[in-house]
């Protein structure tokens, strides 16, 4: 299989590195070039110019962008040279009714398409520990999953095209919650004077330990907000989610105060900040 890398941004090129570590990756595509060219030369892969020209010499196309009408030009750009029996596998975090939309262009082409969005930040990517979601056939999953595995530790079969976006969406709403409650709770305990490394340290080892207190509490009590997941991003994702809860009824109670507190934040100038940077909405000094 010959894998095809299109996306090299802060998760797009730790999980190109795993995929060539492995032997499958052929070659890269990034807007900007010279990061292509950088990588490419490091992994010993091409560095294609257009990714109609990487969608001609692959089997395997894996897009990784940031928003949905930078997937739907990609997915536009490839089905132009696509060869039919041609995988592609969007990871980006979109809408549902965007993966529907790329799965219609490519099946004009006789190509399959999988939403298969991730999580685990730019350390899962580095790492190769991501959690994947997939939407689409699944008889396109297992003959991709050799590829797939290079750079996850946990991959979901969720249904039909537009199941692992919607899946994705549920992961936003919740770590939406985790930072409302550990920004919170972590502030409380400032004010209260308590030693925060300890605080972290041994709530971290209860029930109401979690992922984001452990590799983030201490560094969001000093002060120190370096991306893991950007804001920004995050403030969009949530965007697409309070968009797909209105259309089913569902509460949105919980997403509108996040986006309202991620606004007063990317106003600030703080929206390329980790989303831990909502700590500073809480902290009272």
């Amino acid at each position: 299989m010959k894998a095809g890398m299109i996306g090299l941004g802060a998760m797009g090129i730790g999980m190109a590195r795993n995929i060539a570590k492995a032997g499958y990756l052929t070659g890269v595509y990034n807007r900007t070039a010279a990061k292509a060219q950088s990588l490419a030369e490091e992994l010993k892969v091409i560095a294609f110019d257009q990714p109609e020209d990487l969608a001609a010499n692959v089997d395997i196309i894996l897009i990784c962008v940031s928003a949905d009408q930078d997937v739907l030009a990609m997915v536009e750009a490839v089905a132009k040279t696509i060869r039919p029996g041609t995988i592609v596998v969007d990871m980006s975090t979109v809408s549902s009714d965007t993966a529907k939309q790329a799965a219609a262009i490519l099946a004009e082409k006789q190509t399959a398409f999988l939403d298969a969005p991730v999580s685990g930040g730019v350390e899962g990517a580095k790492n190769g520990t991501l959690a994947m979601m997939v939407g689409g056939d699944a008889v396109a999953l297992e003959q991709v999953r050799p590829v797939l595995e290079t750079m996850t530790r946990c991959i979901m079969h969720m249904g039909p095209t537009g199941s692992g976006q919607a899946t994705k969406a549920v992961n936003q709403i919740m770590g939406a919650g985790i930072n409302q409650a550990v920004t919170e709770a972590l502030a409380f305990a400032q004010a209260q004077g308590l030693p925060m490394d300890k605080v972290i340290e041994v709530i971290s080892g209860g029930a109401s330990g979690n992922w984001f207190l452990q590799h983030r509490g201490a560094t969001m009590t000093q002060g120190i907000f370096t991306p893991g997941f950007k804001l920004a991003l995050h403030h969009k994702d949530l965007l697409i989610c309070q968009s797909m809860a209105k259309q089913t009824g569902a509460s949105t109670t919980l997403i509108d105060t996040t986006i309202a507190d991620y606004e007063r934040l990317m106003t600030q100038g703080y929206g390329d900040e980790d989303i831990s940077a909502l700590y500073r909405l809480k902290a009272t000094n």
